[in-house]
């Protein structure tokens, strides 16, 4: 009897293994196709309402040993789908960003799981805020990181981004979220249970459909009047040249290509010109006071010459440069990736990035890890300064600012700068490294948001990537043909209409799932442990 049963039970184990492993892979797979990707260069958003129905039916029926290998590698897959175009920038780069979310699932799913062993029947209305807890806390620190928030797969669906002017991104990712824990848990038995587990939950989910309708009609009934607004007029130019591969010869062929252009452009009596993130190599500040390399002040002079003739305002990506003592008293010149405007025949003070890239922007930790350091700066990282001001520009009565490349990923960014004064988000981009139309519109559509958060028209200046103008009802009114040379004439409105909960309150919902991930789970915990003395 013995020898029949141990067969029986080593098909019964691989079957199971074979089950969990086909819900880790359909997961992984729903996930990243929700967003723009190799497959849909714009995404199939609808996906996303359940692309997690395969993690929280996988969360349950894991073992404990097995919910620490399955999170890592949920985390590693999904992210390799989803950001494969890393690849573009540095091999060890799709290794490395998976690598550190296969780590966060690694703590995350135990998490999901515990929820769901200290609430059986509403455990997964506490997974669905230890969701975007996880969500909000991976925004934040020096690996703060926004690519892969679910509700960003929205940014199509714009009566539903508007409701982000309440909640900011958060409140959509729950809204999205919801149905594949609902269905997740529901399914976690089999089919057989989904009816049973609908029936005992009904309200719940005629709470989500009354919400979710709420939020529709919200976005429908405060879409912004932007008619009576001045219109900005626009010239941004994409050069489809990265300055950075190539040394001088790059650094002036970049040039000559931005300067073709606007001459271009300028036919089309635009109102400002605007480069993209470090189209001038050569800081511009730093070699016209110093002078201290003959290639690099010639391709500033030059630059400089050409603005001299120009009458209408220059926004221009390009480093910033200081000299500052170290600790041994020497000069040393620190970097920063900046902007800077040119208009009444002077430069203002530059705009220097406050939120770098981690790893390849920055990398805070050089004597405790020098050796990853010195392995980031041999493959090619540029270890910038970090700016500490939220500028505002000012050019004919217009107030912008703008964030740099991923900046405009981050909402408390945007936020910022609008809080301050600035009625034009104006964000300068090079993803032209990434050679992927799917990692270009993976980084417009948390722009899209932005313009939702703030209710304020969103400029896209991209030397590759999405060229854009997003206005500030969410909607996208003009994109540029990616990874081709030209430039794009539109209007940006400048609306200065009433504030936004978001602008207020900021980030109140991701706190308040926070505070409810918390509480819920101690509280279950507590609950338990008394139930267990008790018995």
């Amino acid at each position: 009897m013995t020898l029949q049963q141990r067969p029986i039970g080593s098909q019964s184990f691989f079957s199971s293994l074979a089950s969990k492993v086909g819900l880790l892979a359909v997961g992984a797979i729903l996930f990243s196709l929700s967003f723009p990707s190799f497959v849909s260069t714009w995404g199939w958003f609808p996906l996303a309402y359940v692309a997690l129905v395969p993690v929280f039916m996988l969360v349950h029926r894991s073992t404990w040993p097995e919910i620490l290998f399955f999170g890592f590698v949920y985390g590693f897959v999904a992210y390799a789908l989803h950001n494969y175009w890393l690849s573009g920038f540095h091999p060890l780069a799709l290794i490395a960003v998976p690598l550190i979310y296969a780590t966060y699932f690694l703590v995350f799913f135990p998490l999901l799981k515990l929820a769901d062993s200290l609430l059986p029947k509403y455990g997964y209305l506490l997974q669905l805020a230890i969701w975007i807890s996880y969500e909000y806390f991976r925004t934040q620190f020096f690996l703060g990181y926004s690519y892969g928030i679910i509700g960003y797969t929205q940014y199509l669906f714009l009566p539903l981004v508007r409701m982000s002017s309440l909640t900011g991104i958060w409140g959509v990712s729950l809204l999205v979220v919801f149905p594949s824990v609902f269905l997740g848990n529901g399914l976690r038995s089999g089919w057989a249970g989904l009816k049973l587990f609908a029936r005992q939950h009904w309200i719940e989910a005629v709470v989500w459909a009354v919400l979710l309708t709420g939020g529709i009609v919200y976005g429908l009934v405060t879409r912004v009047d932007y008619s009576e607004s001045r219109q900005w007029r626009v010239a941004l130019i994409q050069q489809n040249s990265d300055p950075w591969v190539g040394g001088p010869e790059a650094y002036k062929r970049s040039l000559d290509i931005s300067l073709r252009l606007s001459e271009q452009a300028t036919l089309d009596d635009p109102d400002v010109i605007v480069w993209s993130e470090t189209s001038v190599v050569p800081p511009i500040d730093y070699h016209t006071r110093y002078r201290s390399n003959p290639d690099s002040y010639g391709i500033v002079q030059r630059l400089e010459t050409y603005l001299a003739s120009q009458s209408v305002p220059y926004v221009i990506g390009n480093a910033s440069s200081r000299l500052l003592r170290n600790d041994e008293g020497r000069l040393d010149r620190l970097d920063y990736n900046a902007v800077i405007v040119y208009d009444d025949g002077e430069f203002t003070e530059p705009y220097r990035k406050t939120h770098l890239v981690p790893f390849t922007e920055s990398f805070p930790y050089q004597k405790q890890l020098p050796w990853i350091y010195d392995m980031l700066m041999e493959n090619g990282s540029n270890q910038w300064g970090q700016g500490e001001e939220y500028t505002v520009f000012e050019v004919d009565g217009v107030k912008f600012s703008t964030p740099i490349c991923f900046e405009d990923t981050f909402g408390y960014i945007s936020r910022e700068f609008v809080n301050r004064g600035a009625d034009v988000i104006v964000n300068l981009t090079n993803d032209l490294w990434s050679k992927s139309v799917a990692a270009s519109m993976q980084h417009m559509q948390m722009a899209v948001f932005r313009a939702a958060e703030t209710r304020k028209t969103v400029v896209r200046s991209t030397n590759g990537g999405m060229t854009a103008i997003i206005d500030p009802n969410a909607r996208i009114t003009a994109i540029y043909e990616p990874f081709v040379e030209g430039y794009l004439i539109g209007d940006a409105p400048v609306y200065d209409g009433k504030s936004t909960l978001y602008l207020a309150w900021g980030d109140w919902l991701a706190w308040v799932c926070i505070a409810l991930a918390v509480v819920g789970t101690v509280a279950a915990a507590v609950a338990r442990l008394v139930a267990s003395r008790k018995r």
